[in-house]
């Protein structure tokens, strides 16, 4: 049986250090299925928060581990 990882890329607010990289993926990564999280710092401004996983994560999960993890907010603007 082959497992296929599902790769999905967020627009995180509220990301402005290492501490918060940390938090963040911490959370992230103890989701179930969740195989890597990659975050691209963007320090006061939309980070983007790549997540691998076996299965796929809903958004509800994601905000979830967000708020786990600190004041950390999903946004509707892209990343630049």
């Amino acid at each position: 049986m082959s497992t296929t990882t599902t790769t999905k890329s967020y627009a995180v607010t509220g990301m402005t250090c290492s501490h918060c990289i940390a938090a963040v993926s911490a959370e992230l990564g103890a989701l179930a299925g969740v195989t890597d999280v990659h975050v691209d710092l963007v320090t006061g401004g939309i980070s983007t928060v790549t997540v691998s996983s076996d299965t796929p994560l809903t958004t509800e999960q994601i905000t979830s581990a967000l708020d786990e993890a600190g004041d950390y907010r999903l946004s509707t603007d892209q990343p630049r």
